[in-house]
């Protein structure tokens, strides 16, 4: 009895554990639109991005090297680093070629990464910036990003919109029945934790 009790108390309060680190916050315009490194999930980042791009939000795309490649790609001979496919499908989306830029160096992981997006507003005088990721990385990408506009003394608006759940992302009631659904929020809340001590 005590073990179904605490399965229906665990399954009532999953999707609120999910949905916790979905947010977002829209803007109407931007200087530009910055796709999250996240290896495999470029495909609903780039979708999500493309979509924005299309609807005027801004008129241009960051896309950042993660430094992560793909398996073997038997026509092209290489492992292809994710930041080309995400270009790739970008282009494929209808987002011109040359409104993209693919931004050195190498970071790996969202505190680099928010550093970099500092280092990139201040020198080309960006004064908003719509970011986009995958749902569960939203809360602790936009904590981490604004983090670092403050720390920077900056003064950049920030933005946010997530893929939709489902695409890649697993769906906040069954989230937990995966592995990959316990990689998507179950460690997010481990790294959020780290973020917020030590950084």
């Amino acid at each position: 009895l005590g073990f179904c009790l605490l399965l229906l108390a665990w399954i009532f309060l999953a999707p609120f554990l999910a949905d916790f680190l979905i947010v977002e916050k829209p803007l109407e315009r931007a200087d530009a639109i910055w796709v999250l490194g996240g290896s495999a999930a470029y495909l609903e980042r780039t979708k999500q991005a493309a979509a924005a791009y299309k609807e005027g939000i801004a008129p241009k795309i960051f896309v950042v090297d993660d430094g992560v490649s793909s398996g073997w790609n038997q026509a092209e001979q290489k492992n292809t680093p994710f930041y080309e496919l995400s270009k790739r499908r970008l282009i494929e989306q209808g987002v011109p070629a040359e409104n993209i830029e693919i931004l050195p160096p190498l970071v790996s992981g969202t505190k680099e990464e928010a550093e970099l997006f500092s280092e990139i507003a201040s020198q080309q005088n960006l004064r908003s910036v719509l970011l986009v990721t995958s749902p569960h990385h939203s809360r602790r990408t936009l904590w981490t990003f604004q983090k670092s506009v403050i720390k920077n003394n900056l003064s950049v608006e920030i933005g946010l919109q997530t893929s939709p759940v489902g695409e890649q992302t697993p769906s906040a009631y069954v989230w937990w029945l995966s592995r990959k659904g316990w990689s998507a929020v179950g460690a997010e809340y481990l790294k959020f934790a780290g973020y917020w001590l030590f950084y």
